[in-house]
């Protein structure tokens, strides 16, 4: 007869301690008692809730350029207004009548008038000069009389050419062409990730991407994207510093170089829309007239958030149903080689209004909430003229925008990335961790920031 013990099983398991772990009153079927080792159903792959959410390739996407640096700050050239306006103030108001005024110039310093040049006063009034110091002149009207009273506010006017009667010598003084020297800083970004030795031995059930299913490699990828992403928009949205700004005042060690970028450049010397989104076709013939101010080139890309995006459908549909000149026909493609449909496949819509070609295409950073597209973002859109300018003093022509990044000799900073630890190969500390650290210096140059656009609110 065999015995039976009334001890379990000294291995604590099998189908004798099942029994006996059972209350019979509350046991309902066998598979509410081996739940819990069942393998989960498992999706492995990661779904990206978001999209795509790197930012980065806009300014490679608008024509800019890479160059090497090798000082603390990039200098560049800018070429003056080849007609430049004289501010003046009369000493006394002049009646409409009166045949001459006395006025002082402003600033002789930086533009002066010469004797028998002619100038246009309050737009209409042609006068001529007879300059009687080096900073006052006398002015008698062409016509005889002024014609109109002309106030003793500041006035600035422009040069439009001379008088000088037969025999007469030549002008004692001569123009100087002149060039604006602009400099911008370069700035440095760090970011750092770190893992330890036993979450890098760690396998999960997420599919990171080839195969890896260690989440870290999830992180380190990350964290490399957003320092792309951050590195972009300091770049677009950076500012120089005030001089002075150090440690006691921001909590970093040393003083802190800030760089100018591509937003603050256009919001100093640019045209600024600030009325928000461009909605009506009046709004963007606004816009228009300020580029024919500046010599603006004859096709341009608007990047811009959904809002603005929309806003330029239907001003393109208005204007097509009122058979007013907004095209898409007759829109150019030089930026694409020539080729409507390669601007399709960039996610460019197009046409044309006042003799320019508009490209429009919406832009990430602007729409993500969570960087520049909350609910109040202040930042709608950018044109930006498809074009390169040339450089005053060398004659090169050169990208409107050029991404700088420091370099010699063959060491680079535009991207810096290493390794300090002990595990994974890396051998270089006693730390049970690997740190990945990333490092760039850079800046963006905006050459003839007076040819684009910023749309804000």
């Amino acid at each position: 007869m065999a015995l039976k013990s009334s001890q379990p099983p000294v291995n604590g398991g099998g189908v004798g301690a099942s029994f006996r772990s059972l209350d019979p009153a509350k046991y309902t079927s066998l598979g509410d008692f081996i739940d819990e080792v069942n393998k989960p159903d498992n999706r492995d792959l990661l779904v990206k809730t978001y999209g795509n959410q790197g930012i980065t390739g806009f300014l490679k996407m608008t024509g800019a350029v890479k160059a090497n640096g090798s000082n603390d700050e990039v200098q560049y050239w800018e070429e003056s207004r080849l007609h430049s306006k004289v501010t003046i103030t009369l000493g006394t108001q002049a009646a409409a009548n009166a045949t001459s005024a006395t006025a002082a110039i402003a600033d002789a310093s930086t533009m002066t008038l010469r004797d028998n040049d002619v100038i246009l006063v309050d737009e209409k009034i042609r006068c001529v000069v007879d300059k009687t110091s080096s900073t006052a002149i006398k002015i008698y009207p062409l016509s005889g009389t002024f014609g109109s009273i002309v106030t003793a506010a500041a006035k600035s006017v422009p040069v439009i050419g001379n008088l000088f009667a037969q025999g007469s010598d030549q002008p004692s003084e001569f123009l100087e062409s002149n060039v604006v020297r602009r400099a911008n800083p370069y700035m440095i970004l760090k970011e750092t990730f770190k893992v330890s030795g036993s979450q890098a031995t760690n396998i999960g059930w997420i599919n990171v991407g080839n195969g890896d299913y260690r989440w870290y490699v999830k992180g380190e990828m990350d964290t490399r994207q957003r320092f792309l992403d951050k590195r972009e928009m300091m770049m677009l949205l950076g500012e120089k510093t005030v001089s002075g700004v150090a440690s006691a005042q921001i909590d970093i060690n040393g003083v802190v170089t800030g760089s100018e970028g591509y937003f603050a450049a256009i919001e100093d010397r640019g045209i600024v829309e600030k009325d928000g989104v461009v909605s009506t076709l009046s709004g963007m013939d606004a816009i228009i007239t300020e580029l024919d101010k500046q010599g603006a080139a004859p096709e341009y890309c608007i990047y811009g958030n959904t809002e603005q995006m929309l806003k330029l459908d239907d001003m393109i549909a208005q204007g097509a149903s009122a058979a007013t000149a907004v095209t898409n026909g007759a829109a150019a493609f030089g930026a694409f080689q020539n080729d409507p449909q390669a601007a399709v496949r960039l996610g460019f819509s197009s046409f044309r209004r006042g003799g320019y070609t508009f490209h429009n295409k919406s832009w990430k950073l602007l729409n993500d909430p969570t960087l520049l597209g909350g609910t109040n973002g202040v930042f709608k859109g950018v044109m930006i003229p498809l074009t390169t300018v040339v450089d005053p003093k060398t004659g090169n022509r050169a990208a409107a925008l050029e991404m700088n990044y420091k370099a010699a000799n063959g060491y680079s900073r535009e991207m810096e990335h290493w390794m300090t630890g002990s595990i994974l190969g890396v051998t270089n500390t006693n730390s049970d961790s690997l740190q990945f650290n990333y490092r760039s210096e850079c800046n963006l140059i905006t050459r003839a920031a007076n040819q684009h656009v910023l749309i804000r609110s």
